[in-house]
């Protein structure tokens, strides 16, 4: 059973739901990396994506795209990514996902790079523009070496849906507005109907997150009311990273990631 498996049937036996955190490795520098992890960790986070940078991130809103370019302008390649997560395994056994964009992957041939992910201690993948329909080499090259997390919307068919998770692994990610990330619009009805409904066709076989546009405490638990078994928050947290001296961003991390588990705790 994977870290990511795991940690899910842990919050279940606990009737806690799981907080998961996004941020980009090396912004602004491998410092603030590595002292936000630990703010998460300390916080109460119970899984970590950590974002490595592309040029051309069509997912993402402002916040992360600007993460991504200070990202890359420092230098961060993928040797130095997986240094980092060495060095933030070494510290923890929390799991870990990395999230990118699939051109990464196949540049350097997915086997390969997945074989070298996993030996850095990365426990799952979300490539946002990876479609079920190319994922058959990577998801042959990641079978029984990490969880391949695919995403829905809340407008994708009942059919569809029930193909992604057949091919999903360690939770599915659905996508909360229909936009980029870091969008700040409100929780809409249609999300909370769309948690409902795919809730209802994946049968718990899979834990479904939530993520795109979650940035307080107050979105965690209306989506944790409505059903999520996860709700993911990314440039909430790159906001803080961004205004934040580095000898404080430990303990503000760590005091933000605190108000949002807090409302993953089912009473």
């Amino acid at each position: 059973m994977s870290r990511i498996k795991e940690k899910f049937a842990e919050l279940s036996a606990k009737k806690e739901k799981a907080l998961i955190a996004y941020i980009m490795v090396g912004y602004p520098n491998e410092n603030a990396t590595i002292s936000a992890v630990r703010g998460l960790i300390k916080g109460g986070a119970d899984i970590i994506e950590l974002g490595f940078p592309f040029s051309d991130p069509l997912a993402d809103g402002p916040i992360i795209q600007n993460a991504s370019t200070v990202s890359l302008d420092n230098g961060t390649k993928l040797n130095k990514f997986f240094n980092i997560v060495k060095k933030i395994r070494k510290e923890t056994d929390i799991p870990l996902i990395l999230m990118t964009y699939t051109n990464i992957l196949y540049h350097k041939g997915y086997s390969k790079f997945i074989v070298e992910a996993k030996n850095a201690g990365i426990d799952g993948f979300i490539l946002p523009d990876m479609s079920i329909e190319e994922s058959k080499e990577y998801l042959a090259s990641a079978k029984n070496a990490a969880d391949t997390i695919f995403l829905i919307s809340p407008n994708t068919t009942k059919s569809r849906i029930e193909r992604i998770t057949k091919l999903s692994s360690g939770f599915l990610y659905l996508v909360a507005v229909y936009g980029t990330t870091g969008v700040k619009i409100g929780i809409q009805n249609y999300t909370l109907n769309a948690i409902k409904e795919v809730k209802k066709i994946t049968k718990g076989k899979l834990p479904v997150g939530v993520g795109f546009g979650v940035s307080t405490p107050e979105d965690v638990k209306k989506y944790i009311k409505a059903g999520a078994d996860a709700v993911i928050v990314g440039s909430a947290f790159l906001k803080l990273i961004e205004k934040t001296p580095q000898n404080k961003l430990e303990s503000s991390i760590a005091t933000f990631t605190k108000s949002l588990k807090r409302q993953t705790v089912q009473t």
